[in-house]
This record gives C-alpha cells, structure tokens and sequence, in this order.
C-alpha cells in the first residue's frame, strides 16, 4: 500500500456517519430517572456517598499516579547523571593537526549524544544507523591523519 492509497482512504473517512439507532430516547431515559433519584424525599446523605468499592479505586489510582510520578521523575535524573559523566569524559583521541582535531571534537561529541539518544531509544534503527555511521567517519579521519603524517 503506497501513499496515494492512503490518502483515499483518509478522505473515505470523512463521510458522515448516522448511528443505527436514535441515542437521545436512551439519554433522555437516564436523564428522568436520574431526576427521579433527586426528587425523592427517601434519598439520605449517606446514600450519596462513595461505597468500599469506590473508595478502593479511588485510593489505588492515587497510588498509581504517585508511583507513575516517581518513576518519570526517576527517569527523568537518571539520563542527566549520565550527561555528567560523559561530559567530563576526556576525548581519546586528538589529532596533531588542529582542523582535524575540531572534526574529532564535532565526531565525538556526535557520538556521545547518539550514545545518550540511544539510552532512552535503544531500538531506534534510525539512530544505530547513525551511530555506526559516526563511528565509520571517526575511522576514516583516523586513517586521514595516519595518512598526513
């Protein structure tokens, strides 16, 4: 299926659409009973509060929120301490020639943001392509200046 086929589907998709049956009878149902529910001199406050069950949900979605918030904040600092390390990392290399030596800075400093890229997306192919093609020009201006001299 190419992009042109796409496409026509895309614009199939905006044709109007009429439920099957009439929704408002169903909505205006819910409506009066729950009216109802209202007018009658039976209903008591506790009637109206949450249950057990409600609460349970209640207490075990705000858990889950609180974990979901400590891992994204978790998550967050780890990449940051990696940062640090790998910028106070010294370069491996340096050649003699300094115009060569600002293209090992520019490929080495290239390499180490793929390797944190590729820390929070380790299956990205787009980024294990250019990772191998960082590292194939760091061998090709390794044998440039074997080459020079």
């Amino acid at each position: 299926m190419n992009e042109f086929e796409w496409l026509r589907q895309l614009r199939d998709l905006r044709q109007p659409l009429t439920p099957q049956r009439d929704l408002w009878a169903a909505i205006n149902a819910v409506v009066e009973e729950h009216g109802h529910h209202h007018d009658d001199a039976t209903s008591t406050p506790a009637a109206t509060r949450p249950g057990r069950a409600t609460r349970w949900w209640l207490a075990s979605g705000l858990a889950a929120s609180l974990l979901l918030a400590g891992g994204v904040g978790w998550q967050l600092a780890q990449p940051a301490r990696d940062t640090q390390s790998a910028s106070t990392a010294p370069t491996q290399w340096a050649p003699a020639d300094p115009r060569l030596r600002g293209a090992a800075i520019e490929l080495d400093a290239a390499h180490m943001e793929l390797d944190q890229a590729l820390t929070q997306a380790p299956h990205s192919p787009a980024l294990r392509r250019l990772l191998s093609r960082t590292e194939r020009q760091q061998v090709q201006l390794r044998e440039l200046t074997h080459e020079a001299g």
